[in-house]
């Protein structure tokens, strides 16, 4: 087997001295290097933000939304939406390691995992789209992906099945990351709290935010609050348009006396919501962009534009622990596992 760098940057074709995730084309030839890991793919869970674009350029046709995805895998060597810069990942079963590491890693062929890396710096091939679940971003396929030295990932836990696991180990960073920044007796806002990734935010938040705290959700409609209402997840719930900063500003606002939330966490998987949650917090306040969408370049003019000195993270899909932090909500809260199991499995 040849060597390879444990950052995979042997796989980069286009530019060379690229890491993988930001380069243009990287080699997705199936012989592996001696720290890799070669897996057999069972089902791609596409990010929101990326899925969402694509169902949109294809106009929800199935076949497109194929043709699309062949097209990005075939161009890049890996699944890289080309707008939105995302990717996802994946599930399947471990069918080859590399010498160099057979010592070192716990796996051995035959386990099923979740890589918890984005596709968007997997080498990938996909030799036919066997489903399209378009309501839950999920795509199972016959293909092969490999896993670098340095990637992470997830067995996937007996207990819980495989398709929920994957759906709730995709946002596994978005609950972990609030427990790293909600304090007790936080006002907490959670933009697209009624989403995959945002109702695991509201669970965590109003944990820790406790009686003394207040857990904002700002959801799209009416329609996707019942869940949120369900779980007893917020303690107010508004249905506002996440694009429009000013009008949300208002009712935030209202419901906080004008104080504004210490904590403003962003899922949204759309474009332009940078400054409704930088209005939405207070001046000494953090947010957290978890959202794909999320400009830097709004974000940071925009909060210099309004005089806001607002501390803002961004989302890091990554962090210590994050995979069972997200499991073990499934775990602990039977209605929530139910809603995850309807929605998203």
């Amino acid at each position: 087997m040849n060597k390879g760098c444990k950052f995979g940057t042997h796989r980069v074709i286009e530019p060379k001295g690229a890491l993988p995730q930001p380069a243009k084309k990287i080699d997705n030839t199936m012989e592996i290097y001696d720290n890799e890991i070669l897996i057999d793919v069972k089902t791609l869970n596409i990010d929101s933000a990326s899925f969402t674009q694509i169902k949109g350029e294809a106009n929800g046709d199935i076949e497109k939304i194929k043709s699309i995805m062949m097209n990005i895998v075939g161009e890049k060597g890996k699944h890289q939406n080309p707008v939105t810069g995302s990717g996802g990942m994946l599930i399947g079963t471990v069918k080859e390691i590399g010498d160099a590491i057979k010592e070192t890693t716990d796996l051995k062929v035959g386990d099923k995992i979740a890589t918890l890396v984005s596709l968007s710096l997997t080498p990938l091939v996909i030799e036919e789209i066997l489903e399209v679940r378009i309501d839950i971003d999920q795509v199972d396929i016959k293909g092969q992906a490999i896993l670098f030295e340095s990637g992470i990932y997830s067995k996937i836990p007996t207990d819980i099945p495989e398709n929920l696991a994957l759906s709730v180990l995709d946002v596994a960073g978005a609950p972990a990351q609030t427990m790293k920044y909600v304090k007790e007796g936080d006002t907490v806002l959670v933009i697209g709290g009624a989403g995959k990734s945002g109702m695991l935010c509201l669970y965590e938040a109003k944990k820790l935010a406790g009686p003394n705290g207040k857990v904002i959700c700002l959801a799209h409609s009416e329609k996707s609050i019942g869940n949120v209402k369900k779980a007893n997840l917020a303690d107010e719930i508004i249905i506002a348009d996440a694009t429009k900063p000013v009008e949300v500003y208002g009712m935030i606002s209202d419901i906080t006396n004008g104080e504004m939330a210490d904590v403003t966490i962003n899922c949204v998987n759309v474009d332009n919501t940078e400054m409704t949650s930088i209005l939405s917090t207070k001046d000494d306040g953090l947010i957290y962009f978890f959202s794909m969408a999320t400009s830097f370049t709004k974000a940071a003019l925009g909060a210099e534009g309004v005089g806001m000195d607002t501390t803002m993270i961004i989302g890091n899909g990554y962090t210590k622990g994050h995979a069972e932090v997200a499991l073990q909500i499934m775990r602990d809260s039977k209605v929530l596992r139910e809603i995850y199991t309807e929605l998203y499995a």
